[in-house]
């Protein structure tokens, strides 16, 4: 018997918005737009860990298909495309493990070696790709750390010349592969960091230089191979980084180009030898980062881009025609800013205009056909500088002007209608002097006039959580002043002036999370009391008199996350109990009462964001399993069943910021990959799961929400359609009678719709609000409290 084919879902996750270089902290929204803050100094366009540039402009050439990863190799395959080798797990969506082969066309070849460990060096010789790293088994057998591969099936061959550590640079000359790197064995025989392999066996030599540490670049000049990396000798022979070799008799030449570090990068023409990496001082003189050797004496010339830094950090080298390439990890070159990778006139050494700026470290270069590939571990090209603060318009997902340019980190984000609301460890920002509390312009990101006067502590001072209403703006975080008045870790201010407020419930411990429902404010944090009673991690604060109530769920660690939605109190952090019942990370509270509710999705790492999807809860943090089921620290959870839905974006790491507005979900963290997709730290994912098989519609799909809930009068009933149907939306008592038909089998078009139900004439009770749509259903408990 054949079982039935499960639906094939998916999220829709934006390729057009912008990413960062760093993690995003903290996240709000007004209107079109979402601003975010965290770790991150630049934003730009995603491309993934490499691209091909146009060797004119710069400019990413389109199409490129997107590597989810790093590149740290890259090799020409001779007619206009790429193998590259890297720590990476899709190229375009498809699974490549650390190695591919990308076509002159932008499309991704069938070669697929698999290697189940880093790649860090290529060469291409006769009909086979070499490759080092970091591996034991690669093109579907076992390979230490080296091997070849037919450079049409990717299948190993039969060479294996098993080293015993990492191989990080090989050339190829004739009959001969030449190997450096961190092994002291191989094919077998004693060889220390480097050796020669015979082409056809894989057997070393017997040239046996005896480096005395590792070998991380080579280069090939006529008969001259060049080395370059941490060692400062061979076998006695004093030669300090960088040295050189004759190939025909395996002696070390008198050539010494000497560095005063590491040098990871080198090419070499027949007049010079360009080499990048760590040192300040190189061939007889003061060179940064970069130098030109004279391939006859081993003197530095003139030649002197400099690339300041501690160190500068050059990692990857490539020459065409008059042009060096210079990759790394850099801000500047030659004076100019060019963070990552420059282009430097071979004759003046000055620097030209082309600028791609990548968002991280270039590791890796090729030049031909009128591009440059560059790979790293960089997430994008063409990025703007923004530190720590940025907007982004949602409708294109590009970055807008919107720049405040805050001097120390920003911790948290509010907004009301007109106010972008940051906290913080600043003492600057928009333009104005603010200490760790600020109000933006939403446009224009100038401080505006409302000033708290300061927020301030003996020691470190940190305002961590912000939520604002229309008329308040409460703090919290690690505090002692507001505005001069003593306000332990919790305060409350005026929205229109930034006067603080007598409401001074005083936490005895940091405050994470701060939720405003009505006249009560929801805290979550560290303390042990607060509004003048013992609160364990969480209580609820009278927004008039700042005191305690009686609500109590008494959590026993720390709660870093609070979201409420309706009667419900979502609280999300480290704890593993709330109110002397298991709930690991995750819990429902009742609003009103404070006890600890049976919805229990139990994820098995900490939540650190919430956010509300309809009538859905998002959770965001460092979890991979949730409700029983696998999902990367961010899912979506059914609010009546506390099971995760279908929506499964997959993040590789920590999810810290959530925020939904429109159709899509803006997740922020730590992550560098969405359902498999190279999104550094920010991206945009569609709100709902999309079934890939046409007229299919599920019940996860359906969306309704009912607000308020309780309702007194009327209320707002809000249902999504992933597709067009005919809608049907009925309440029942609990005796499964109608008493009121609200659609009554009305053909709608896909999104959202909404209408408003009068209650007023129903009795005080629970009611079922249920809404089919072609024959599926999704029910609701409506309670009316008239």
């Amino acid at each position: 018997m054949s079982l039935p084919a499960l639906p094939a879902a998916a999220q829709s996750i934006r390729d057009d918005f912008y990413v960062t270089n760093g993690s995003i902290q903290t996240s709000t929204a007004i209107g079109n737009t979402l601003y975010v803050a965290g770790y991150f100094s630049l934003v730009g366009p995603a491309t993934g860990g490499g691209v091909p540039l146009d060797q004119a402009t710069g400019v990413v050439i389109p199409g490129f298909p997107k590597v989810t990863g790093s590149i740290y190799a890259v090799v020409s395959d001779g007619a206009g495309g790429w193998y590259l080798g890297g720590e990476f797990t899709q190229v375009a969506g498809i699974p490549r493990q650390n190695l591919a082969h990308v076509l002159a066309d932008l499309t991704v070849a069938p070669w697929n070696p698999t290697a189940n460990g880093r790649i860090r060096a290529l060469a291409r010789g006769q009909e086979v790709v070499y490759a080092g790293g970091f591996f034991t088994a690669i093109g579907g057998q076992a390979r230490n750390h080296i091997a070849a591969l037919e450079s049409t099936t990717g299948n190993a061959t039969p060479w294996n010349p098993n080293a015993n550590d990492l191989v990080d640079a090989m050339v190829v000359t004739g009959t001969t592969v030449y190997a450096g790197g961190t092994f002291t064995s191989i094919g077998g025989l004693p060889r220390s960091y480097l050796a020669a392999l015979d082409v056809s066996t894989g057997q070393p030599t017997v040239w046996d230089p005896q480096a005395n540490d590792w070998i991380q670049a080579m280069a090939l000049s006529g008969t001259t191979l060049y080395v370059a990396g941490s060692f400062t000798g061979f076998a006695g022979d004093s030669r300090s980084y960088v040295a050189s070799f004759d190939v025909g008799t395996g002696a070390l030449t008198p050539w010494l180009g000497y560095a005063t570090d590491r040098v990871y990068a080198m090419v070499a023409s027949e007049s010079s030898v360009y080499i990048g990496g760590d040192f300040g001082y190189a061939g007889g003189e003061y060179r940064s980062g970069v130098a030109e050797l004279d391939a006859g004496s081993g003197h530095a010339t003139a030649w002197d881009p400099m690339v300041p830094g501690l160190p500068p950090s050059v990692y990857a080298l490539a020459i065409d025609g008059g042009t060096v390439y210079v990759g790394g990890n850099f801000p500047i070159v030659g004076g100019e800013s060019r963070p990552g990778l420059a282009a430097v006139d071979r004759t003046s050494g000055h620097v030209t205009a082309w600028n791609p700026r990548p968002n991280g470290a270039v590791d890796c270069l090729s030049v031909g056909s009128s591009r440059v590939f560059a790979g790293g571990t960089f997430t994008g090209m063409a990025s703007v500088p923004r530190r720590y603060l940025a907007a982004f318009d949602e409708a294109t997902g590009q970055l807008l002007p919107w720049d405040p340019s805050p001097n120390a980190s920003v911790r948290t984000l509010a907004s009301n209608a007109t106010t972008v609301f940051a906290g913080g460890e600043f003492q600057s920002i928009g333009g104005q002097l603010r200490n760790r509390l600020a109000a933006l312009d939403p446009v224009t990101g100038q401080a505006t006039a409302w000033d708290a006067g300061g927020v301030s502590r003996f020691r470190r001072c940190i305002v961590r959580v912000v939520a604002a209403t229309p008329t308040r703006v409460y703090v919290g975080g690690n505090f002692d002043y507001v505005g001069g008045q003593l306000r332990y870790n919790i305060a409350a201010l005026d929205a229109a002036t930034g006067q603080v407020t007598p409401w001074a419930p005083d936490a005895c411990n940091e405050v994470f999370a701060l939720a405003v429902n009505g006249s009560t404010v929801y805290a979550g944090g560290l303390f042990g009391c607060i509004g003048g009673q013992t609160r364990n991690f969480v209580g609820a604060l009278d927004a008039t008199t700042g005191q305690a109530t009686s609500w109590n769920p008494d959590a026993n660690w720390s709660v870093n996350a609070l979201s409420v939605s309706g009667n419900t109190v979502y609280a999300g952090g480290a704890f593993t109990s709330m109110g002397g019942q298991a709930r690991p990370y995750l819990a429902a509270i009742d609003g009103l009462t404070g006890q600890t509710e049976a919805w229990n999705p139990s994820p098995n790492g900490a939540v650190l964001a919430l956010a509300m999807n309809g009538d859905r809860v998002l959770a965001g943090g460092s979890f991979n399993l949730i409700g029983g089921q696998p999902r990367g620290c961010v899912a979506e959870i059914e609010a009546e069943t506390g099971l995760p839905t279908g929506w499964n974006p997959n993040a590789n790491a920590t999810v810290r910021a959530l925020v939904t507005s429109g159709a899509f979900v803006y997740a922020g963290g730590d992550f560098t990959s969405i359902q498999g997709l190279p999104r550094s730290y920010l991206a945009a994912i569609g709100s709902v799961v999309t079934d890939v098989r046409p007229g299919v519609l599920e019940n996860k799909d359906l969306r309704l929400t009912i607000s308020p809930n309780p309702l007194r009068g009327v209320a707002r009933i809000r249902y999504l359609l992933p597709t067009r149907a005919v809608v049907s939306i009925r309440l029942f008592d609990l005796g499964g009678r109608v008493v009121a038909s609200l659609v009554d089998l009305r053909p709608q078009e896909a999104g959202w719709h909404e209408i408003a139900f009068n209650g007023r004439p129903l009795p005080s009770g629970v009611y079922l609000c249920q809404l089919q749509a072609n024959g599926r259903t999704r029910s609701l408990k409506m309670v009316c409290s008239n």
